[in-house]
């Protein structure tokens, strides 16, 4: 009689047990870290240049952010291989370059996204996230857009302007066209956005 109810209680027991596991696995400081909170400046989406899956900017929250309007027929576009080389440098340390492919200035982005993206990557080896060809200036920029030019006070005025977002989803700093990836003041500022 005492081994049947010493093997009750222990099925008991083993029952009650794991019915608090879930429990314990719910409290505070049980769980992993909460993601960031996703700043106002990133809470939009746009679609991916090589397939038009809609992306949404959160993604990169907790991220330095480097975003620049492209293009594939300008003075500047070997500028490409200067976005892509930093990416590829800073990646790691939390750099992300987003580029947004415009028709806006002289019309030296005509192609089709499949176009774009072919040539993005057969010629410059570009990895970082591009997105669909949208409006980046004028009286109807994109939504992105037209929060960091209301943050900086700054429209791009030619193909190639970079703004930079620090890792709080604050606008830091805004660098013209002829500013390239390599640039010693535009490189300070990304090192010092990532922390050093």
């Amino acid at each position: 009689m005492s081994t049947k109810i010493a093997s009750t209680l222990a099925i008991a027991s083993v029952l009650l047990l794991s019915a608090q596991a879930p429990a314990r696995a719910q409290q505070p400081g049980a769980a992993s870290a909460a993601p960031a909170s996703c700043p106002a400046i990133l809470k939009q989406s746009f679609n991916r240049l090589q397939d038009d899956a809609p992306q949404n900017l959160c993604q990169y929250a907790g991220k330095v952010i480097l975003v620049v309007n492209t293009a594939s027929y300008c003075g500047y576009t070997k500028q490409y291989e200067g976005l892509e080389a930093l990416y590829a440098k800073y990646g790691a340390k939390g750099l992300v370059v987003l580029g947004f492919p415009s028709n806006d200035f002289g019309k030296q982005e005509p192609g089709s996204a499949k176009e774009i993206a072919d040539f993005c990557y057969n010629t410059y080896g570009v990895k970082f996230p591009m997105f669909a060809k949208s409006v980046v200036s004028g009286s109807a920029p994109n939504a992105f857009y037209a929060d960091l030019i209301k943050a900086t006070g700054k429209t791009p005025a030619w193909n190639f302007h970079k703004y930079l977002i620090d890792r709080n989803g604050k606008v830091v700093d805004s660098f013209p066209s002829k500013v390239t990836p390599e640039d010693k003041q535009l490189v300070g500022a990304v090192e010092k956005a990532l922390g050093g």
